[in-house]
């Protein structure tokens, strides 16, 4: 009779290791639900548009006026809380960026145009005199140039 327990004990033992052995296998995946059922929080794509106007582009671009003379360049553009343009800040004087002056302009004085070859146009009517005139454009958390 204690035959019995030990011949049970041992058929355990031996099929412990053959367990141990097997691959372990990964969970399947759970199909998940939409953020929400209405589709608010999904991406919407839009294809570009040749009349389109791409910031990275537009900024640096020379300014000229009515007779030609290169005034300024587009330092940075300015959006409201809606996201339409605000202002266009125009770089004017300096020498590389250094010691220039920045300046808000408001979206419609800055006619900007394609040119041969898709590259930006920009023309405003003044002149360097007006701009260098014009209140100095500060961003916000910096301290004014004395």
């Amino acid at each position: 009779m204690t035959l019995r327990p030990l011949l049970c004990a041992l058929s355990v033992l031996a099929g412990a290791p053959a367990l141990a052995q097997e691959p372990a296998r990964e969970p399947k995946p759970i199909a998940a639900q939409p953020a929400t059922l209405n589709d608010d929080l999904r991406a919407k794509f839009v294809a570009q548009a040749p009349e389109d106007v791409v910031a990275s582009k537009l900024i640096g671009t020379s300014i000229r006026n009515g007779a030609n003379e290169t005034i300024g360049s587009v330092a940075d553009v300015v959006f409201d809380d809606k996201r339409a343009v605000k202002s266009y800040v125009v770089s004017v004087g300096g020498f590389l960026g250094l010691n220039a002056k920045y300046v808000a302009v408001a979206p419609e004085t800055l006619i900007l145009a394609r040119k041969d070859g898709g590259r930006l146009d920009a023309v405003i009517e003044t002149d360097k005199d007006q701009l260098r005139a014009a209140p100095e454009y500060v961003y916000l958390g910096t301290e004014p140039k004395k």
